[in-house]
């Protein structure tokens, strides 16, 4: 579980990530709502991309689009038997033995620990959930979190987990800190959420809950998953760079006044790159997340732009957006109306559902009539 460390200020960007999104869910505007933005109603969920027929130019299509998973339903690769006790060292250093993996607690700000546990085959060991945490297998476990993503220390003892899996995402600290205290082991993933780490946060968990023949069977699965639908993208995405589209994710809180561009490790940068897209936030040498300004967008000058459901709610919708940062109405993307969102908890959660997420994304930028 231990992994080389990364020296140097780009290993300070992740924690300056997960550090905000703690400051801002403190303030109640937390990273990923719940559900798919409130009242707003989900799209038409994707078809597979390789069965629709791409835009001939995806640059010349008006309107948003939500890209929506068809199916989320649980799928677990294995019905396994833990083979414990185990010990791991987490990845702040620490060394932890699990001894019980029966009722176990997968926290983290996009519910992608659940998901893993779920789709190793112990979501029926899980006994609570974080608000993020919303696919029907798990909707009914008690909450764990409040106000948001605050934990609650009583919630979780009420619950007698006896294995706590969680990452620097969800807070106050000190509740996860006061869990080891009492005697229950946690073990702390790493918080950094991106493709070029799906495969060893799953093997992480497995081998934290004693099921590594499971974990190694969920990561050749997703790797196959997400290999086939990045082999449908590049065939669909034009080849020639200065053909792509020009493409910036924005977070958005409105109620709040929140406007974020995410660059370089934020995750979105690889989300950018495995959908065909042109990164302008490496153009433009914007790194971590940062208040957007005016000047940053008209340099962008993005011809579609990627957001999270709930945001994209709290502005009601694009004319709200529009109004609010008025310079995005001078780029290809305003003028277009050309808005790509997804759910909250899914859209950056990188975990075993990251192939149907590419494959709704990818349906949603290169062939949005098929959502009509």
């Amino acid at each position: 579980m231990t992994h080389p460390p990364v020296r140097g200020a780009r290993a300070l960007v992740p924690l300056v990530v997960a550090v905000l999104v703690l400051a801002l869910a403190g303030c109640g505007l937390s990273a990923p709502d719940s559900g798919n933005g409130g009242d707003r109603e989900a799209g038409k969920a994707a078809p597979r991309l390789a069965d629709v027929e791409p835009l001939a130019d995806p640059r010349e299509w008006k309107g948003a689009s939500s890209a929506v998973v068809a199916d989320s339903a649980v799928e677990p690769v294995a019905s396994p038997t833990p083979e414990l006790p185990v010990t791991v060292t987490d990845n702040q250093g620490t060394e932890v033995t699990v001894e019980d993996a029966s009722r176990i607690l997968a926290l983290d700000v996009y519910g992608t620990l659940a998901r893993t546990v779920f789709e190793l085959g112990l979501g029926d060991n899980v006994v609570g959930r974080d608000t993020t945490t919303q696919f029907a297998e798990a909707a009914d476990l008690p909450l764990v979190t409040q106000n948001g993503h605050d934990l609650s220390a009583e919630a979780i003892l009420e619950l007698d987990p006896t294995v706590i899996l969680t990452d620097t995402s969800l807070g106050p600290w000190n509740v996860v800190l006061q869990m080891r205290e009492i005697g229950i082991p946690v073990v702390v993933l790493d918080s950094h959420r991106g493709l070029g780490n799906v495969d060893s946060l799953i093997t992480d968990v497995a081998e934290a809950l004693g099921v590594p023949e499971a974990g190694r069977a969920l990561v050749e699965r997703t790797s196959a998953e997400v290999d086939e639908v990045r082999a449908v993208l590049e065939e669909v995405a034009p080849e020639d760079v200065t053909d792509q589209l020009r493409a910036v994710f924005l977070y958005v809180r409105g109620q709040a006044g929140v406007y974020y561009m995410f660059g370089a490790e934020s995750g979105a940068e690889g989300l950018i790159d495995a959908l065909g897209l042109y990164d302008v936030a490496a153009e433009i040498d914007w790194s971590g997340m940062k208040p957007v300004t005016d000047e940053a967008i008209i340099a962008a000058q993005p011809d579609v732009v990627l957001m999270m459901s709930g945001g994209l709610e709290s502005v009601d919708g694009v004319p709200g957006l529009l109004e609010r940062l008025p310079a995005l109405a001078n780029t290809p993307a305003g003028e277009r109306e050309r808005f790509v969102d997804m759910e909250d908890s899914q859209i950056l959660g990188f975990g075993p559902q990251t192939a149907e997420v590419l494959n709704a994304l990818g349906v949603a930028i290169y062939a949005p009539e098929a959502l009509r």
